[in-house]
């Protein structure tokens, strides 16, 4: 029987992908933080039963935890999907970001190398490292330049580096996903797709808010964590460790996201939406969009949502509640 450890297990990707591997046989060790409200800890992995499923309390910034992870699992795999994960709170909290996103990494990678040297590793790294660099045919792709604009883009291709030289100096398996941004029901709701999701639920039923919201014009390639979370199994499965864009190829900017919501609930978003300057990041990226073709040529993965039905989704989620 596999095992796998999975760093922020109890996240949106991190619950897909404990349900994916459970669903393969694999014994699971999923680690989250101790947070005082114990019913938000893991609410997104409670409906999970399986006796192969276990739960380890851990933080990637107490890297004694993380070590006694490794330990108690002796993991054949590691997922680490655990970070600071919000671009403009990483403004806010720069040094913790950077803590459990480059410093808590690259621990991990210095514990399996110590502990567990053959397995295999996937490190989350994300569309942030691009910044505003894309090339002339409008997309991003695994050799373009890589230049993050925020705390949180620096602090993952810090981790996106230490694996490459990780791979290179050791032999081990890591392999970078860089995924571009992907939502679902379980998506957090100060992440903008969920927010308008869950404002413009709110305002269907007769509720009288307003829906903050700051840049309008960036433009993102959004697709469902759930193809997402495929794609990183599919990854760790292939002979040999890589770097692999994970996107669609398709993108909105975020007035389109704002109007095909407010229009599915037969609302006009203009009435119900405000500009709040304190939304703006200090640095943003105009438009993310990814191309997958060396993905999809390795393991021939393809989405099975497209951005509509991956908002119908989350709105039909938001309305049955």
């Amino acid at each position: 029987m596999t095992t796998a450890l999975i760093t922020g297990a109890s996240g949106q990707t991190g619950s897909y992908l404990c349900e994916l591997l459970l669903s393969k046989g694999y014994t699971v060790y999923g680690i989250v933080r101790r947070n005082s409200n114990f019913q938000y800890e893991a609410p997104r992995l409670a409906h999970i039963k399986d006796p192969n499923f276990k739960l380890i309390y851990g933080d990637l910034v107490d890297n004694p935890s993380m070590v006694a992870a490794i330990e108690q699992s002796m993991p054949d795999e590691i997922y680490n999907l655990g970070s600071q994960s919000d671009v403009r709170i990483s403004f806010d909290i720069p040094t913790y970001t950077s803590l459990v996103n480059a410093m808590g990494a690259i621990n991990f990678f210095e514990n399996a190398r110590h502990i567990c040297p053959a397995v295999k590793i996937y490190q989350a790294s994300t569309s942030e490292l691009f910044g505003n660099s894309i090339d002339d045919d409008g997309f991003q792709r695994e050799t373009t330049p890589m230049i993050p604009v925020s705390p949180y883009g620096a602090s993952k291709l810090f981790a996106y580096n230490q694996a490459k030289i990780y791979r290179q100096s050791y032999g081990m398996y890591i392999t970078n996903g860089i995924l571009f941004n992907h939502e679902s029901p379980r998506r957090g709701d100060n992440f903008v797709t969920n927010k308008v999701v869950d404002y413009a639920t709110r305002i269907s039923r007769g509720e009288n808010v307003k829906l903050p919201l700051g840049n309008l014009a960036a433009e993102r390639d959004w697709g469902h964590a759930k193809d997402y979370s495929n794609a990183i199994y599919e990854m760790l499965q292939l002979n040999s460790p890589d770097d692999f864009v994970v996107a669609t190829g398709v993108a909105y900017n975020v007035e389109h996201l704002v109007k095909y919501v407010f229009e599915k609930l037969n609302l006009i978003w203009q009435d119900h939406v405000v500009i709040d300057d304190n939304l703006y990041r200090p640095l943003d990226i105009n438009r993310l969009c990814g191309d997958n073709t060396k993905l999809t040529k390795a393991i021939n993965w393809k989405h099975s949502y497209t951005f509509e039905t991956l908002i119908d989704e989350m709105l039909e989620e938001r309305i049955v509640c």
